[in-house]
């Protein structure tokens, strides 16, 4: 029986070095890291002081952070890590061709102790052990999403969480004779009456505090029957639950300690039950290899990109049902909510480019994305080709001269759509299927019989004008927030600007004529520029269907950046930079066979028979007609102060250090992840295995160095650009500007094991000395 008052503490610490060393002894001799980590019936060891156990020293807290409800200080979030060298595996693949797949596996066979780490035949043999052992199905849907939440995942989840309880004891202090961990304490069972065990991760008999520690965000569902008991127990009457957290509560862990809290009641004058959330970013340490998982992202000249967002990108799936059958599987697998960060997490749709490091030549750049928070967790899907849209944008920005970045749809016009080569990239896509989407709300909006048309039409009777004039609405950007440094650029704001103008049109109105004076057309451009273009300009910066247009402006501001720094100093980026060769950049996926002409034939349908025609009882059934474009020949920003950036921003910095290395919540805005990497193509590997990290130093927050006070601007040439298909370019539009084993980690267990052995003796050396010098006492 575990009684709930102290033992003497002689007694106590020379029981728990006995047992400390016994465990020891276990790890070097069998190669298994083993820790108690389940309740039994039958008494399990007793636990070990927390500070032998992690070979931490100090002296412990006499402050606590979770007398009520609470979470660690933004300023102070960090990040920490631990060792999964299966991380270095996450680039292989299988082939579709089911023979080829089945040849390389038969050959590899099912028995992954065969062949050593960093051998694809490890991997190869663990995936046909998992599919002899399920009848050959595998229930993540494929050998991508087997590897990356089945072999990789399932293998850090140990590390991972010592590595997190050994943070929390070492930040708080867990440290002394009277902290315990993985103590198991003894309860009765209601229901049968029986002795029984929960284990937990650490305990205080003085304090009578239970603490159990998740490096994620949920507890474990069926631990939660166990607490209740154990807080039930007459014996623990007087103690207190504690859950800390690594990463913010989901709503039912939430939930669940709510309910816990409102059904026992305070102690004390303090409640029982209280969680604390000790926000704590995870990052993988391992050697990269052959074999490890890397992306183009941003990169020039052979390079690739790796970081925090290689595997949360790549473990997207592309549809949504794709992505809901990989979710499936890993709740399935996963019923305890184990795995801290899954890519269906995030919400790609909302997926931004944040920050684009300073380039130097011949050394890599950093980069980070932001995105929401996934309401659903299915819905994180799309992210390989929202990040890809990025990086290609990025890179058709700098590739093209600046006045090629404009497009134009007019019915009179389909020569004069766009520029030919901006034609084949997905950019220029997206700028011009934007204009089109800008002129369906637009029309929407003019609907006499609802909201702004409404008003509209009624502004116009009171004005006496008997139809709408033809308009020309054109979307640029409006100055960027940004703050630019010493390490680079953080995008802040991007905002987008509906401009609006009088224009004529030759192509008929399928509801007939109807002529206005100069003065009543300009009278009704007055009209929809105070009473409609400002919805349209709402949902072309916050609305989903102009979510890709808002991903690409983003990238023409950090390429932007890139441009001023080239012009100061060269950079691996100049010669890309007004190459006018796109070639690398092309037209990708279901839009590699889109062209200009195909959005202008939609647009005249549109025009002509669509969804532009309305009858507005004013004196006819004419409608009103809207040409338009974007244009993005400019990209003018403003870059706020230091005081400015550390009072609105003051934790970007340091989060976005950590996003690079690691998928992280933002500091400074609760509803943001960021996610980034390193064009250098590899991470540091060395951190040791499940220590923590040294406190990243922002490296971003000094004042500018040789920074231009104003971005270069770019005057359209008309002669400049070749339209597509053809003809003569217009002129550009006035505008501001279970899957097997763990692995094995063989010699370095051993060393680790062999190290704890030799740490626990001189404890147990230094701690008798120091009792024969006192006494005993």
């Amino acid at each position: 029986m575990i009684h709930p008052t102290p033992q003497h503490p002689r007694a106590r610490i020379w029981a728990r070095l006995a047992v400390a060393l016994s465990c020891a002894a276990t790890v070097t001799f069998t190669g298994l890291p083993g820790l108690p980590t389940a309740d039994a019936a039958a008494k399990p060891k007793p636990g070990v002081p927390c500070e032998q156990l992690y070979g931490l020293s100090g002296s412990p807290s006499t402050s606590l952070p979770w007398n009520t409800d609470a979470t660690r200080p933004p300023a102070q979030w960090d990040d920490y890590t631990y060792a999964n060298q299966r991380n270095a595996m996450d680039g292989v693949t299988l082939p579709d061709d089911p023979a080829k797949a089945q040849k390389i596996l038969d050959e590899a066979g099912n028995d992954p102790k065969k062949w050593p780490e960093g051998d694809p035949k490890k991997v190869y043999a663990s995936y046909k052990r998992y599919l002899d052992g399920h009848n050959g199905t595998n229930e993540y849907g494929s050998f991508k999403g087997w590897l990356d939440d089945a072999y990789i995942d399932m293998a850090a989840r140990r590390p991972r969480g010592n590595a997190f309880e050994k943070k929390v004891v070492k930040d708080l202090g867990l440290l002394g004779p009277d902290w315990i961990c993985q103590e198991p304490v003894e309860y009765t069972d209601p229901r049968t009456g029986e002795k029984r065990y929960r284990i937990y991760d650490a305990v205080n008999h003085r304090t009578k505090e239970l603490v159990e520690i998740k490096s994620g965000p949920n507890h474990a569902g069926e631990q939660g029957p166990k607490d209740r008991a154990v807080l039930s127990d007459p014996k623990y009457k007087d103690y207190r639950l504690r859950g800390v957290f690594g990463q913010p509560q989901n709503e039912e862990t939430r939930t669940f300690y709510k309910n816990l809290a409102r059904d026992y009641g305070d102690v004390g004058g303090r409640p029982r039950v209280t969680t604390y959330e000790h926000v704590s970013t995870p990052r993988a340490t391992f050697k990269p290899g052959d074999y490890t998982a890397r992306s183009t992202e941003f990169s020039v000249g052979g390079a690739t990109s790796r970081g925090g967002s290689t595997g949360i990108v790549g473990g997207s799936r592309p549809t949504p049902a794709d992505m809901a059958r990989q979710m499936e599987a890993i709740r399935r697998n996963d019923p305890n909510g184990m795995r801290v960060r899954t890519p269906g997490g995030v919400d790609f749709s909302t997926l931004q480019l944040s920050y684009f490091g300073k380039p130097v030549k011949g050394k890599g750049v950093t980069y980070s994305f932001s995105a929401d928070r996934a309401a659903n967790e299915d819905a994180g899907w799309g992210g390989q080709e929202k990040s890809r849209l990025i990086s290609d944008a990025f890179f058709t920005w700098l590739a093209l001269t600046p006045e090629k970045f404009w497009v134009n749809l007019n019915p009179d016009q389909p020569d004069k759509i766009m520029d030919a080569t901006f034609g084949k990239t997905d950019a220029g896509r997206v700028l011009l299927q934007a204009d089109l989407q800008m002129k369906h709300d637009y029309a929407k909006d003019l609907d006499p019989r609802q909201g702004t048309g409404k008003q509209l039409s009624d502004a116009m009777r009171a004005a006496g004008l008997p139809c709408g004039s033809v308009v020309r609405n054109w979307i640029v950007p409006k100055p960027a927030k940004v703050r630019a440094d010493e390490g680079g650029i953080y995008i802040l704001d991007a905002p987008l600007k509906v401009d609006s103008e009088v224009s004529s049109v030759k192509t008929p109105s399928p509801n007939g004529e109807c002529d206005l004076t100069k003065a009543q057309r300009e009278t009704y451009q007055t009209l929809v520029r105070q009473i409609v273009i400002p919805d349209v300009e709402k949902k072309v910066n916050s609305a989903p269907a102009y979510a890709d247009l808002r991903r690409v402006y983003s990238a023409r501001v950090a390429a932007e950046y890139v441009r001023l720094q080239d012009r100061q100093q060269a950079t691996d980026y100049r010669p890309v930079i007004d190459s006018n060769n796109v070639a690398k950049w092309p037209l990708r996926g279901k839009n590699a066979s889109w062209t200009p002409r195909q959005t202008w034939e939609e647009y005249v349908k549109s025009f002509t028979k669509g969804d532009y025609s309305y009858p507005c009882g004013n004196g006819g059934e004419q409608k009103s007609c809207v040409l338009g474009g974007v244009d993005f020949s400019k990209a003018p920003r403003r870059n706020i102060s230091k005081t400015e950036f550390r009072t609105e921003h003051r934790n970007l910095p340091k989060s976005t250090d950590t996003s690079v290395k690691a998928m992280t919540d933002s500091a400074d805005d609760s509803r943001l992840l960021l996610l980034g990497g390193d064009t250098d193509g590899t991470l540091p590997s060395g951190g040791g295995e499940g220590g923590q990290s040294p406190t990243p130093t922002p490296s971003h927050t000094g004042g500018p160095t040789g920074q231009p006070s104003a971005p270069a601007t770019h005057t359209p040439n008309p002669g400049g650009g070749s339209p597509a298909p053809g003809g003569n370019e217009p002129t550009a539009p006035s505008g501001t500007g279970g899957g097997g084993g763990l692995a094995s980690t063989g010699a370095q267990v051993l060393t680790v094991a062999g190290l704890a052995v030799v740490l626990l003796l001189a404890g147990a050396a230094l701690v008798w000395w120091r009792r024969r010098r006192t006494g005993g006492n």
